[in-house]
């Protein structure tokens, strides 16, 4: 069974950095899609980055944070990481790690994930 565990998250000022980590404990996880997903209080969950086992096709960003967050994957440690920069008050959300392998591409659709972790709460403060 797929596991997932994020770490990383907590409060920032506006303009500073966090990175977010999220665990995989599966035994396909190169064939595996990982994205990064967040919900705020009141908002629906929306997608934020995804990546693809072999980095192609290109990372995907929600046009929020294009320019400010990176996704990038340690294969060898199963460890998918999102670097985040720039931090706005707006990115205040619980950020989810999502997993799944069947789906054609790496979507920032949370609908086509099954696997998730119980999420990483990020404050960020004016």
């Amino acid at each position: 069974q797929v596991q997932l565990l994020e770490s990383g998250g907590g409060s920032a000022q506006s303009g500073g950095s966090l990175r977010l980590s999220c665990v995989v404990s599966e035994g396909t996880y190169r064939s595996t899609c990982m994205a990064w997903f967040r919900q705020g209080q009141g908002k629906e969950r929306e997608g934020v980055a995804s990546i693809d086992a072999d980095d192609y096709p290109m990372p995907m960003y929600a046009d929020s944070v294009k320019g400010r967050f990176t996704i990038s994957r340690d294969n060898t440690n199963k460890v998918v990481y999102l670097k985040m920069n720039s931090l706005d008050p707006e990115d205040t959300a619980m950020y989810y790690c999502a997993a799944d392998s069947a789906v054609p591409i790496c979507s920032l659709i949370p609908v086509d994930y099954r696997y998730w972790g119980q999420g990483t709460q990020v404050s960020v403060s004016s």
